[in-house]
């Protein structure tokens, strides 16, 4: 099944026509999702909100940059928020250029601040909302790698188009931000009826209190009755989300694994690969993406429940980074991101006991085993500094 064909069948499922016009719509990493990026912009007439971990000075980044003046000098107003690390070879001349075309820009949590450590507290999700009416949301960076190009493949990443009132909880959720709002008290997050599909927002901003994404994988995972699919880039799973793998897999659900056969971050691909022996054991089938790199983050449970958006299934997300997901009751579309699961499934390499001793051999477990003690440190202290406050009156 192609990804073209994955989308018409979501269209004909989740696609209202009515007097409200309302759809949810699976989108891939490359031209799929910038074609429907620059379109956003292009129509947007009175506001639009863009909140980044990576924006890129290279021709995708530019090809945005430019789109998004063009809304600025037409009177829209644009609001641009990047984080700090993640835009940091970002040159200040192309920021002020930004400035100067009437956007407002602002960048999330310097590495340091006179009051905090914000080493690991890192603004991860990427988000882009028009108007109030439409959406994008998932884990797809503005830079040529999530675009491709002749020479090379887009690296494998989801995201959704939203037109349904969820849009408006994400362009609120995006002004808390932009303009550091405070909520005053934690709120469940609301689901919205399009079609039969529900449809909600969640959040994990940990130092707030937020826990939704990672609540909501938890809960999907131990309340599983068939399966459980789950496409992760970085995948270390902490305690909380490991011991509800571990029930389920003692349930007899079964339980499948898409990680990175190639990673931009080689550690961590050698640290995930140490922990492979112990999911082979728990009957967890594991497969590798070695097209390009992997850095979707999706999970579908029983093809009832799915879930798109910047989660990683590991500590940072949970305790550290700020995040956004979507999550999707239904049937429907989590069969046609499961159909997309089994493509992407049938072009990785399956992870065996076999395949396992022979890439295991030598100093490679050393090295495997090095590296997971590596990560894990390095994720424990960027999840508990950015929580540190010098001083006490300064909390939040």
């Amino acid at each position: 099944m192609t990804h073209k064909s994955a989308e018409d069948n979501i269209k004909k499922v989740l696609h209202v026509v009515g007097h409200n016009e309302d759809y949810i719509e699976l989108v891939h990493s490359g031209k799929d999702y910038f074609h429907r990026l620059e379109k956003i912009i292009e129509k947007a007439q009175k506001e639009i909100h863009l909140q980044t971990y990576i924006f890129e000075n290279d021709s995708t980044g530019n090809r945005i940059a430019a789109l998004l003046k063009k809304a600025a000098q037409r009177k829209v107003k644009v609001y641009v928020l990047l984080d700090a690390y993640g835009c940091a070879a970002l040159p200040d001349s192309y920021v002020h250029d930004l400035v100067q075309h009437g956007i407002s820009l602002r960048f999330f949590s310097p590495l340091f601040s006179w009051n905090n450590f914000y080493l690991g507290r890192r603004m991860h999700h990427k988000v882009v909302v028009a108007d109030g009416k439409t959406a994008l949301i998932g884990g797809i960076n503005i830079a040529d790698k999530y675009h491709g190009t002749t020479e090379s493949e887009p690296w494998l990443d989801y995201a959704l188009q939203l037109y349904c009132p969820a849009a408006v909880d994400l362009q609120n959720l995006c002004k808390d931000y932009f303009f550091k709002q405070r909520s005053s008290k934690k709120v469940n997050p609301v689901l919205h009826l399009v079609n039969k599909a529900r449809v909600g927002i969640l959040q994990n901003d940990w130092l707030k209190s937020k826990t939704e994404v990672c609540d909501a994988y938890t809960n999907a995972i131990l309340h599983a009755e068939k399966e459980i699919v789950i496409v992760g880039s970085y995948f270390l799973p902490g305690r909380r989300i490991a011991k509800a793998l571990k029930k389920a897999s003692e349930k007899g659900i079964k339980i499948i694994v898409v990680l990175a056969g190639v990673s931009d971050v080689p550690l961590v691909h050698k640290a995930a690969t140490y922990l492979y022996s112990s999911f082979l054991q728990h009957d967890i089938q594991v497969y590798e993406w070695n097209r390009s790199v992997l850095h979707g983050k999706a999970a579908v449970v029983d093809k009832k429940w799915a879930t798109i958006g910047s989660f990683n299934l590991n500590s940072l997300s949970c305790y550290g980074s700020i995040e956004m997901n979507v999550e999707v009751y239904s049937s429907d579309f989590a069969e046609i991101l499961r159909l997309d699961f089994d493509k992407v499934i049938n072009e990785c390499s399956e992870v065996t006991n076999t395949t396992l001793k022979q890439s295991n051999k030598g100093f490679n477990r050393i090295a495997h085993w090095f590296s997971y003690q590596t990560i894990r440190t390095t994720i424990l202290s960027l999840t508990f500094l950015p929580h540190l406050r010098f001083l006490e009156k300064f909390r939040l």
